[in-house]
């Protein structure tokens, strides 16, 4: 334990507020950095860290539902590596004002895990599945199976879990012709196709929202109006087609921060008020019995009280400051 710390005045009013008034209620929570997969925009291989643990977690997630988020996201590195995902899972969702919890997962140990997931309360599912077809998926991801992240999402549809959805990263000279296969599979399926810009973690080049809804236009698919996105939700913006909605996520080129609801805390429980942002506020020495909630809370705040207004993605060298999305969450 680090020195003692004084216990601070409880502020008035329990939700949770940055600097710039906005309303914080939904938290991503990285539970491993573990990952079966390299995946070249991610990550580099790094030596696993120590993972916070079920109570530590548990503990956690209560001080935040009771500053009023309600919106829990597990994800890695790949969660479901985590022999108590489903525990974890459980925990989140039992939670007085926790309504909704999701899990992002590259979908390799879905298939087996489907079922108990949405017995312990996981509303939605996010697969991340960059192209349908297996020698480029095996490239993005070095050395991936497509046709066990497939089995995984038709695993997660046949569990009844209520939302199903895939995300995929348009990597410059790579996969930019799999979107349109890629949207019209998962319309056949009822599952929601999610296109998210790069961000500068690690290897790639992006393509940009607008040209890739070009791109889709251009191979058939006709997306003709704006679609409204739940409420409280995360980033993604979504457009109306023929066969369903295809969401985006352009933080780069459209972005979104003016409406930033989140936060985010890393495997070794460290917040990260911005995903943009370098500033790690510990967490994890809060976690241990007989620390008081005031102290947790006083650092939550604290730390929501700097949040910027913006991120700086696009600041000279800014990957340098960021953690890998392993380390804080995809």
């Amino acid at each position: 334990m680090p020195e003692p710390l004084q216990a601070p005045s409880r502020p008035a009013g329990r939700e949770l507020r940055d600097a710039q008034g906005r309303t914080i209620s939904y938290l991503r929570l990285s539970i491993t950095d573990r990952c079966n997969y390299r995946c070249v925009y991610c990550s580099p291989a790094k030596a696993p860290r120590a993972d916070l643990d079920r109570a530590q977690i548990r503990r956690l997630l209560g001080a935040f539902a009771a500053l009023g988020v309600r919106r829990v996201r597990l994800t890695g590195g790949e969660p479901l590596w985590r022999a108590d995902v489903v525990a974890i899972a459980a925990d989140a969702a039992a939670l007085p004002g926790v309504d909704e919890v999701c899990v992002t997962t590259n979908g390799t140990n879905l298939a087996p895990l489907a079922r108990p997931l949405r017995a312990a309360g996981v509303r939605k599912i996010n697969v991340s599945l960059d192209s349908l077809d297996p020698g480029r998926f095996a490239a993005i991801t070095q050395g991936g199976r497509v046709e066990e992240v497939v089995a995984g999402i038709e695993a997660a549809l046949s569990a009844g879990i209520p939302e199903v959805a895939v995300n995929a990263v348009v990597l410059r000279g790579v996969n930019e012709g799999d979107a349109a296969p890629l949207v019209r599979w998962c319309w056949e399926r009822g599952v929601t196709p999610r296109f998210i810009e790069l961000m500068p973690f690690a290897g790639g080049v992006p393509v940009p929202t607008r040209e890739v809804q070009a791109r889709l236009a251009a191979d058939g698919v006709r997306l003709w109006r704006d679609a409204e996105a739940p409420r409280d939700h995360g980033p993604a913006g979504y457009r109306e087609g023929d066969g369903g909605r295809v969401g985006f996520i352009g933080a780069l080129t459209e972005n979104f921060c003016s409406t930033c609801n989140r936060l985010r805390v890393s495997t070794r429980g460290e917040l990260q008020a911005c995903l943009g942002g370098s500033e790690r506020v510990p967490l994890a020495h809060l976690l241990e019995d007989g620390v008081p909630a005031s102290w947790l809370e006083h650092e939550i705040r604290s730390a929501l009280a700097r949040k910027e207004d913006g991120h700086r993605f696009l600041e000279p060298k800014v990957s340098g400051r960021l953690l890998s999305m392993m380390g804080i969450g995809g």
